[in-house]
């Protein structure tokens, strides 16, 4: 498995002769991208058709559940099995600055795929499609720019995955429980929002 991940490396990881365009949008994918995990997510709790809004936010709280749950899997598989980087290894070449931590599972590869399964479980189709495919060019990136391993990617889908499956099986009690708190603060909290018409009730 090894050998695998270290050849598959080192098949993607940019090089002194890739295009220097390329590596700057590898940068910028794997940097910036991320950014709509939490931008969609409130918009989703703010906005869009009234007749939309509920399930929109059943939405929100079910990837809230599966975010919480992705993260401390992936903590606890760091912990277990401890994995250093490719630069921390003398392997490749690096493009993007990181810290020397543990690789596996990727972090943001955990947090991109759980959105993106949760898009495709209970969204749509298509959006989740989408969001898969922006998942896999930011686990694209950030091999390419030499700071992580393919396997530490596929790991953080396997999270992700496991992560809605859990947040699934929650929801009917728990989940329902924790959407509805957090509909009653909302609504205390963003009153005056709600009344002006500037977001929904």
């Amino acid at each position: 498995m090894e050998t695998l991940n270290t050849t598959l490396f080192l098949l993607i990881n940019a090089t002194p002769a890739s295009p220097d365009w390329l590596i700057r949008l590898a940068v910028f994918i794997a940097r910036d991208m991320i950014s709509i995990v939490p931008l969609l997510a409130v918009a989703l709790w703010l906005w869009g058709p009234r007749q939309q809004i509920s399930t929109q936010r059943h939405l929100v709280i079910k990837l809230t559940v599966a975010m919480a749950v992705s993260l401390v899997v992936s903590w606890g598989l760091g912990l277990a099995f401890p994995h250093p980087r490719p630069f921390a290894e003398g392997i490749g070449y690096q493009w993007l600055h990181h810290s020397a931590d543990d690789s596996f599972p990727s972090d943001h590869g955990t947090v991109i795929f759980t959105f993106a399964i949760a898009f495709l479980f209970w969204h749509r189709v298509w959006s989740g499609i989408f969001m898969l495919i922006l998942g896999c060019a930011i686990a694209w990136s950030r091999v390419y720019l030499g700071i992580h391993w393919p396997m530490d990617m596929v790991g953080g889908f396997l999270v992700g995955l496991l992560a809605c499956l859990s947040s699934q099986i929650l929801w009917p009690g728990p989940g329902i429980k924790l959407f509805r708190i957090v509909q009653r603060l909302y609504r205390l909290c963003f009153s005056a929002l709600i009344n002006k018409g500037w977001v929904r009730d």
